[in-house]
């Protein structure tokens, strides 16, 4: 039994990686625009509010057709967050920098231990693989990805993301964050169990 409340979300921020990701997509269609357009059905049906950042919008346009992007142009709501007159609190920027920070030195930890082992095509591999998982994961590194925070943040709305980096600023910020799983089971909609 999943440990999300029934309640539906009134209004969602949108991700791309909701489409894109193959575990999550496949919950709705077998293909990315496919599974868009669904959302977009099951989104209307059950009166909820869907916003898209103009970042994401732009993003999603190198996935789906111009047919599908004019449909998800119709049916939500493209903006970006009101970066200027949007107060974050400082907690929030001060564990971001201090994780940066952390992962950044971890990155080059890696990069020196690469370069003492040997000059191969397979050692450059391991060391992309493992830096992207020193830097990049589980924290929110693309200004898509904090548009999609601070949009939800703004106009009060849930996030819909399969990115563990913006669950977890959503969450330093109070915002509710849902995964393709949890929406679909708020809507009372049947879900096999996930990978």
């Amino acid at each position: 039994m999943s440990d999300v409340s029934l309640e539906r979300p009134e209004t969602v921020v949108i991700d791309t990686s909701v489409f894109v990701n193959p575990d999550t997509r496949r919950l709705l269609a077998a293909d990315t625009g496919s599974a868009l357009l669904r959302f977009l059905d099951l989104a209307r049906a059950h009166g909820i509010k869907v916003y898209v950042p103009v970042s994401v919008s732009k993003e999603m346009a190198h996935f789906v057709d111009q047919g599908v992007m004019d449909r998800l142009k119709a049916q939500a709501t493209v903006r970006a967050p009101d970066i200027f007159g949007m107060m974050v609190p400082a907690a929030v920027l001060h564990f971001f920098v201090r994780e940066i920070r952390k992962r950044i030195d971890k990155g080059l930890r890696l990069a020196e231990q690469a370069v003492r082992v040997e000059n191969s095509a397979e050692n450059v591999r391991r060391l992309r693989e493992q830096y992207r998982e020193a830097v990049r994961s589980g924290i929110v590194d693309s200004v898509e990805d904090l548009d999609v925070v601070l949009l939800a943040k703004e106009v009060g709305g849930a996030v819909l993301s399969a990115d563990e980096g913006i669950h977890n600023m959503a969450h330093a910020l109070g915002v509710e964050t849902l995964t393709m799983r949890d929406f679909l089971l708020k809507l009372g909609k049947e879900v096999a169990p996930g990978p």
